[in-house]
């Protein structure tokens, strides 16, 4: 048996390496990188593209194409993230967190180059994976049932305490809120309808795209604007030294490669379990495990840049581990792919692991060669891509703002996704300069649908029986050690539960405490529209409700009765030092409480930050009103000649060139080449004989 898989192997590799399938596999990962870099597209939409033209190919082919630009994607994911702060896609978020400050810095070079090898040894080591365990793996898969599922979503939401710093309480908080935005919709056990506010739109839930897009986009691009430069602003970095730099980090820190290849890889074979949520898990078992990570994660640490991107590639190997040997695709994307299953008369399960073992094998090779292709191609251009780290504000914004909306209206091609888009950039805004995590809001967003489905599934099932499992109790375990370890870290900072229990003293308000506000008024609407719902809808969201509720009063009144001299002696360890911190000392130190990108205009008196911030957001608004007018590809010249000339008067000889290609792109790429269907526009609707003339989205 182990002769004939080797041999298969063997005869898989020489077939990949055909100069035909080589060129088919290159072109994959030539898409993928493009659509990588694109924020907010992904690719999946890429897979479904290309679908259609595998009809003709050889299964070899077309699994090459396929796969190559599905590896490519997740290498390119990190180049909009490190220069721009702006996720390439929902599984390249936690990169922001170190890839940007690390530009901001003047090391774009050195991050990209960290993300390209790391996501390149991570999806080298996904594969090596799926080639060892496809035959290994199938009795413990089907033994992996509701309860292990469940338990393995709770186990990510505990990373939500080491996600939000020493401040525990914010980052359950910001959870609870986004558990309850994951249950929007309509109630999967029941049918009732939650939250929707008779919305057709909301029916189906909140989408992850323009969330994402919005948390962590909208409010470095704002900061951006607000500071007024570039992002690396006045330093001078050598790109070529950063890039050696970057590769010598990988190498350097191996073994948190290979532990966070294993957890990208293992819980990418986990049907469920999203390719969203894995990176953060990545980034919160490097932050408990790495020397001084809790001092230097967020600031710039390359470290957080290796952990989160060596875990995207890793689980494309994982979860094709369950679309081969089982039928079950770990994602959209893998379910996409099972389509070129049926096209090409292939049947996943014990066929693919018999006489179609060559097709199996080829898989393999075909990820691990795209990895080495995507990143030697990422290596050959990151030169151009670090330099756009040194541009002025009003060379980037205009361009990845247009990106961005199209990038948002891909969740579900609907109105609703630009409103959500614009909300939750507002909250992520707010969140930042408050000071407020905003990773756990994401992680309860992806877990908090997966907890309360396989909850239903698991008590039906087994009733109380399932939290006898023994696979459920060492996780169970294991989430509620994630939990108490930060708790148990703030209660040693303090000298003992019996000195945090006694340290209080006269109330004292401060400007930000009205930010609870906003989350006691969210919990409690929620929760007072649920009663009125049937028992088996409102159990859960009432369960985190209260818990929400109960977080925050519990940090209210912990920030507004501490003794003030009690939070100055001890200002790097509290979640109250924030409010107080002045000196630029004090500041640096803030940056591990929240974890989160700090912002980079402290410089500027509030008041301007504040104008600036809503003349930012008024752009967004105007953006909006014209694409509803006249459609989104008459509206990115005028916004790009508007923006670039009232911001910063940059000259016409730049402006109209500008312009012209952004619209060329936009209309090339995603009228033509994606073919996306753009909503409906007022000049459209009122006058049909002016659409009729083609003009794309009027």
């Amino acid at each position: 048996m182990e002769v004939d898989m080797l041999a298969s192997a063997g005869r898989a590799l020489l077939i990949i390496l055909s100069p035909e399938r080589m060129m088919f596999l290159s072109l994959g990962c030539i898409m993928g990188l493009v659509l990588g870099i694109i924020p907010g597209i992904g690719g999946v939409a890429g897979t479904a593209l290309l679908l259609p033209f595998t009809f003709d190919m050889d299964p070899y082919s077309a699994f090459a194409l396929l796969l190559g630009l599905g590896a490519a994607t997740n290498t390119g994911d990190p180049i909009p993230a490190v220069l721009f702060g702006v996720p390439g896609g929902a599984a390249s978020a936690a990169t922001v967190l170190d890839g940007f400050p690390m530009a901001k810095n003047g090391e774009a070079g050195r991050a990209l180059s960290a993300s390209y090898m790391s996501s390149m040894l991570g999806g080298i080591a996904g594969a090596i994976l799926l080639g060892v365990s496809i035959p290994l793996l199938r009795p413990v898969m089907l033994f992996i049932g509701s309860p292990e599922l469940l338990a393995l979503a709770l186990f990510g939401i505990s990373m939500v305490a080491v996600l939000a710093g020493t401040a525990p309480l914010r980052g359950m908080i910001v959870a609870c809120f986004g558990i309850m935005v994951a249950m929007i919709g309509s109630d999967p056990q029941t049918g009732t309808l939650r939250w929707t506010l008779d919305s057709l739109y909301l029916w189906d839930g909140m989408p992850l795209v323009p969330c994402t897009l919005g948390l962590f986009a909208l409010p470095e691009l704002c900061d951006l604007t607000i500071a007024r430069s570039a992002i690396a602003g006045d330093k001078k970095y050598d790109i070529k030294a950063g890039m050696w730099l970057g590769a010598k980090d990988c190498f350097r820190h191996w073994w948190l490669i290979i532990r966070c290849s294993w957890i990208g890889a293992g819980l990418g074979a986990v049907p469920g379990i999203s390719g969203s949520v894995v990176d953060w898990l990545a980034y919160g078992h490097a932050l408990k495990t790495e020397k001084g990570a809790s001092q230097s994660f967020g600031k710039g640490d390359v470290r957080g840049v290796i952990a989160s991107e060596s875990t995207n590639n890793a689980k494309e190997g994982g979860s094709l581990v369950t679309t081969v040997a089982f039928g079950v695709p770990g994602g959209a994307g893998m379910a996409i792919l099972l389509g070129a299953f049926l096209i090409h008369g292939l049947v996943p399960g014990p066929d693919m692991l018999g006489k179609n073992l060559d097709v199996t094998y080829s898989m393999v090779w075909s990820i691990a060669i795209a990895n080495i292709v995507s990143a030697g191609m990422c290596y050959l251009w990151s030169g151009w891509f670090a330099k756009l780290a040194t541009l002025r504000y009003t060379l980037i914004c205009p361009a990845v703002l247009s990106v961005i909306y199209i990038g948002a209206f891909e969740g579900s091609r609907q109105w609703g996704d630009l409103y959500t888009l614009l909300f939750f950039g507002a909250l992520g805004w707010t969140m930042k300069q408050m000071k407020w995590p905003r990773p756990p809001l994401i992680l309860g967003l992806v877990l908090g649908d997966i907890i309360e489905r396989y909850m239903f599934i698991s008590v039906e099932r087994y009733g109380l029986e399932w939290l006898k499992r023994p696979v459920v109790i060492v996780i169970l375990v294991l989430a509620i050690l994630g939990f108490a370890r930060p708790v148990m870290q703030d209660v040693r900072s303090h000298g003992g539960l019996r000195k945090m229990l006694t340290n209080f003293g006269m109330p004292h308000f401060m400007p930000s405490n009205l930010f609870y506000l906003l989350f006691f008024g969210l919990f409690g609407t929620m929760l007072y529209q649920a009663y009125s719902w049937n028992f088996d809808a409102r159990i859960v969201p009432t369960i985190v409700g209260w818990a929400g509720l109960i977080f925050c009063s519990v940090s209210l009144l912990n920030q507004v009765f501490r003794k003030r001299e009690a939070l100055e002696g001890d200002i790097s360890l509290t979640e109250q030092a924030m409010e107080i911190a002045e000196t630029k000392d004090t500041k640096d130190t803030i940056q591990k409480i929240h974890m989160d990108i700090q912002s980079d205009t402290a410089h500027i008196a509030p008041m301007t930050i504040f104008l600036r911030a809503c003349v930012f957001f008024g752009w967004m608004v105007a953006f909006m009103a014209s694409m509803a007018t006249i459609g989104l590809i008459p509206t990115s010249p005028i916004f790009i000649i508007a923006f670039m000339r009232l911001e910063a008067k940059e000259s016409w000889k730049i402006v109209i060139p500008y312009a012209v290609c952004m619209v060329a792109f936009v209309w090339l790429v995603f009228d033509k080449l994606l073919t996306i269907p753009w909503p409906q526009t007022v000049v459209g609707t009122m006058f049909p004989a002016i659409k009729a003339l083609g003009i794309p989205s009027l």
